[in-house]
């Protein structure tokens, strides 16, 4: 299960997150917002990151207009390791080496085209562990 949260700048780039997570036959519980009202990003990146530490969602993806506010706010829950990724090689990368069991995007900084060379990366890649596994402890500390 996908944990799913975004503000108003977020939703529509969340919007064809969802169709992609659709189209993949992958589940998702989406935690907001739902209209394009302006809104707080911490209350959405909060609540999707708090599913997923808590383990009733194995991943997250955050969105807001850059991505950035979201991912600050996602990665003040303890167990949350939240990414922001602008392009494939950095989502495959946060997954080897950082065990990222959430991803940020900025919904006015990339397009639907990119976000599913994203996704792909980022929902296929699998962590290395080995000496990326004492570096990920650290961070847990």
């Amino acid at each position: 299960m996908i944990a799913l949260g975004c503000d108003h700048g977020g939703l529509p780039l969340k919007r064809h997150v969802m169709e992609y997570l659709d189209a993949h036959g992958l589940a998702y519980q989406d935690f907001g917002c739902y209209t394009g009202e302006s809104c707080d990003y911490p209350d959405f990146g909060r609540a999707a990151a708090e599913a997923v530490a808590s383990g009733q969602c194995d991943r997250g993806i955050v969105i807001c207009t850059t991505g950035i506010g979201i991912s600050i706010a996602a990665n003040k829950v303890k167990g949350t390791r939240c990414a922001l990724c602008s392009e494939p090689l950095s989502a495959e990368m946060t997954r080897r080496h950082n065990d990222a069991n959430m991803l940020a995007l900025g919904g006015g900084m990339i397009g639907p085209n990119m976000a599913d060379r994203i996704l792909d990366a980022f929902l296929n890649t699998e962590f290395e562990g080995g000496r990326h596994q004492r570096r990920v402890d650290k961070i847990e500390g």
